[in-house]
């Protein structure tokens, strides 16, 4: 994998961290990536629902973008909820300056609840002056069947940000998000309870850590539960066990490493954390069926 660019995500701030600047922010940094932020407007929010706005002034986007884009130099950006006509004129002129290499834009237009977030002169100048500029425009067809959740569309588009960074082709990118996406549990932004708490950390740490350790043991210690208290969370949310979770992961890697780049299979093996060419071959007929040489002649 390529060293990964910076990513800057401009959009609102969402208290609950269901969604906007606090959601990408945990996503892309579960993948590996490196990502700043300029936030566009503050909601008072809980899981309820969003009762108030306030949409920073443009000058002040303006500056939060433009230290960013001054000092880190991020070639891309995933843009969000942009609620003022001025703050979309500000995103779209300093786009046309700094020429990054991949803008991601999510249309936030309406809430999962069916509430107005952006009115539709606003999202006229989007149209005009935003979206030309766009490498990709994400639209709710996007999305997998049945995922239209509160902050899944955020996911899809931070994960899409990431792999993007990664040097990766638009298609290329797209598929890998979308898998990225398929694997949360369908409550992963919304369960408050401990056990969806302790899953999502999880879910996290396994995006960190699963190609240097496979062992449950490591996971559980870390999140301070038992082996055995953790595989029943993941059984009561996702039904399957840790293990497997953690296995389908370094498997989706391995495919990823096998159809996207020319690295030696020995070469794979020792960056995912096997002994050897082997016991990476040996892992990958047992979980898929067949040789990694096999799927990359397919």
């Amino acid at each position: 994998m390529n060293r990964p660019y910076t990513i800057l995500t401009i959009t609102g701030s969402d208290g609950t961290g269901g969604s906007g600047v606090q959601a990408d922010i945990r996503c892309i940094n579960a993948l590996g990536g490196t990502v700043t932020s300029a936030i566009t407007s503050i909601t008072v929010q809980n899981t309820l629902g969003i009762q108030q706005f306030y949409d920073l002034p443009a000058a002040i986007v303006r500056q939060q973008v433009e230290a960013i884009l001054n000092d880190l130099q991020p070639q891309v950006i995933k843009i969000g909820l942009l609620r003022l006509i001025e703050v979309v004129e500000v995103v779209a002129d300093l786009m046309r300056k700094y020429h990054p290499k991949h803008i991601v834009y999510a249309p936030v237009r309406q809430s999962t609840r069916g509430d107005q977030l952006v009115n539709p002169q606003v999202f006229e100048v989007i149209q005009q002056q935003l979206i030309p500029l766009c490498t990709i425009v994400l639209e709710p067809s996007d999305l997998p069947p049945g995922d239209r959740k509160h902050g899944h569309a955020n996911l899809l588009s931070a994960a899409l940000a990431y792999y993007l960074s990664c040097g990766e082709r638009v298609d290329e990118a797209m598929l890998h998000a979308r898998t990225y996406l398929c694997q949360l549990p369908a409550g992963y932004t919304e369960d408050n309870s401990r056990s969806g708490e302790l899953y999502n950390l999880f879910l996290e740490m396994l995006g960190r850590y699963y190609y240097r350790y496979s062992d449950v043991a490591f996971y559980a210690e870390q999140l301070g539960v038992s082996a055995r208290y953790l595989g029943q969370v993941t059984r009561s949310i996702a039904r399957r066990s840790p293990k497997t979770m953690i296995d389908e992961r370094v498997t989706e890697e391995i495919i990823r490493l096998l159809t996207t780049t020319n690295k030696p299979l020995k070469e794979i093996a020792q960056m995912l954390g096997f002994s050897s060419q082997a016991h990476l071959s040996r892992f990958f007929k047992k979980q898929k069926g067949q040789a990694p040489s096999a799927l990359r002649q397919k």
